[in-house]
């Protein structure tokens, strides 16, 4: 992998606890090379959605009309932003067995856990951490 995107598929120490081997490995920087260019684009249409509301709401004399269609573009770019990374995490969790997936989910840390604001702008990507596995579904 290239340029700060190395996850923890590449920490040598968590791929010896999971039993990871080379084969998987490429196929996870394969999956994430693929989604890569998808997930830097969505994230600056999130970016400018959120850049064009700013100045919407601190007007001395908001428009809500204008502020009410910015939010929904600001949520549709969020959502589609969400839908990528899911869909790339589904890929790496189809590369590791079970077993594998499920030692994962134990090392990693919940998204959010610590700090008390949950995940903040971005959705947690380009942070050189690669895909966290999603949090278990909820009953």
């Amino acid at each position: 992998m290239e340029r700060g995107m190395g996850g923890w598929w590449n920490n040598p120490e968590l791929v010896q606890k999971l039993g990871i081997g080379a084969d998987q490995i490429k196929k996870i920087d394969d999956i994430v090379q693929q989604h890569r260019l998808k997930l830097i684009d969505l994230n600056a249409t999130l970016q400018k959605a959120e850049t064009i509301m700013e100045p919407l709401m601190g007007a001395d004399q908001p428009d809500e009309a204008k502020i009410v269609a910015q939010i929904d573009k600001v949520a549709q770019a969020r959502a589609e932003l969400e839908k990528a990374n899911a869909r790339m995490l589904l890929g790496v969790r189809q590369v590791l067995t079970p077993e594998q997936w499920k030692k994962l989910r134990e090392e990693q840390p919940r998204p959010g856990a610590g700090r008390g604001q949950g995940r903040g702008q971005g959705g947690g990507q380009g942070r050189g951490q690669g895909p966290a596995p999603p949090p278990p579904p909820q009953r």
